[in-house]
């Protein structure tokens, strides 16, 4: 049986690399399919910002004429001089239940990142740390969130068949909204309100949010510096993911905390889940996928928690707790249920620790993996 590798060249090769995986995942009940457009405009050289300061190509795996498999290598500049290791990326890979396949395609990315100097290969990660990254290792019968990455169970097999070991876990949890706010949470939010002089900032529309958002990604970039793999995000990033989200955002379930000098010091955003809507439409925004998403978004059950961040000075200070309160006040007004928190490191124990005061459990881990040459 015979393999082919060919590199993704056209419109038309992009088109049918991000297509595979609606092939691959079809009626799986726990895949939720990301929306085809904003994965095109992540992956083109010409609309993605980051290519700014990363490369890129892409490949698809081909077994006797079938398209099999998929994979994207990245090289993210930034990022490997600021940890000081020059790595290359795999992501956005897939590829049927055969460990050929699969090995073609990660030795593809390797001798790539050997052409270009690089040192070791680490993945599933994306352009950014806004990117789906992490190979589910836990989990495979929970359904994945929109901005997380669903694998099937052979994938975590074949990457270490190839040698590469666990670089670095995330974990998710799930946890019912109970239908009071924990007394500590309370008690927590109260000190910090009066001991910082720092409040909840105050919004009735999501275009009101706007404004606000380049403070928050320059907040996040300081906050999200000790975590694995990030780099800081450009100015051009940062007004591309303000025009692609926060128009969408319901701001009763985005949560910023400012001082008196109106400076962000900590955010909580959170959105309605999409998954049965994005099932349903499978990623298609026409002809009926946009009445999917603006009926998931405007009435819910379930919440992903997507994004968390604190000021570096502000940690350990208690803004958790004042973001927890305020979402959690509106998870209830809204008749929400049930939360999926975005993945986080597990070392990340000041994020994990909050979870402590709900009841749930975690449901999912996502791995990072890493292999140096020899």
């Amino acid at each position: 049986m015979n393999i082919e590798i060919k590199r993704v060249e056209t419109n038309s090769d992009l088109h049918r690399f991000i297509r595979f995986q609606h092939w691959l995942y079809k009626d799986n009940p726990y895949w939720c399919p990301p929306l085809r457009f904003d994965e095109f405009n992540t992956l083109s050289r010409k609309k993605n910002a980051a290519f700014e300061y990363c490369e890129a190509e892409y490949w698809l795996a081909y077994r006797d004429g079938k398209l099999a498999g998929r994979v994207a290598g990245i090289i993210n500049s930034r990022a490997n001089e600021y940890w000081k290791e020059p790595l290359v990326r795999f992501g956005w890979i897939d590829f049927i239940e055969d460990f050929e396949v699969a090995e073609a395609l990660i030795r593809t990315v390797e001798e790539w990142g050997k052409s270009k100097g690089m040192q070791g290969i680490q993945g599933p990660l994306g352009f950014t740390d806004l990117d789906r990254e992490g190979m589910l290792v836990e989990g495979f019968q929970e359904r994945s969130t929109f901005s997380s990455l669903y694998n099937y169970p052979y994938y975590p097999q074949y990457i270490e068949r190839m040698g590469f070991q666990k670089a670095t876990d995330w974990l998710q949890m799930e946890f019912t909204i109970p239908k009071e706010i924990p007394d500590k949470v309370i008690r927590t939010s109260k000190l910090v309100t009066e001991k910082y002089n720092i409040r909840v900032l105050k919004v009735k529309k999501s275009k009101e949010l706007i404004p606000w958002a380049p403070k928050l990604f320059r907040m996040m970039n300081d906050a999200f510096l000790v975590l694995y793999g990030f780099a800081p995000i450009s100015e051009k990033q940062m007004e591309d993911y303000t025009k692609q989200y926060f128009g969408f955002v319901r701001p009763e379930f985005v949560c910023i905390i400012v001082d008196s000098k109106d400076d962000v010091l900590g955010f909580g955003v959170s959105m309605p889940s999409l998954t049965s809507a994005l099932q349903k439409c499978n990623g298609k925004i026409f002809p009926f996928g946009f009445y999917h998403i603006l009926k998931a978004i405007r009435k819910n059950k379930i919440i992903d928690m997507y994004l968390l961040g604190i000021r570096p000075d502000y940690q350990k200070k208690g803004i958790l707790s004042l973001i927890y309160e305020s979402l959690h006040k509106a998870y209830l007004k809204n008749g929400v249920e049930l939360a999926l928190t975005n993945p986080q490191l597990e070392e990340n124990f000041n994020a994990l620790t909050v979870w402590k005061n709900y009841p749930g459990r975690q449901n999912v881990r996502r791995r990072c993996f890493i292999k140096h040459w020899n």
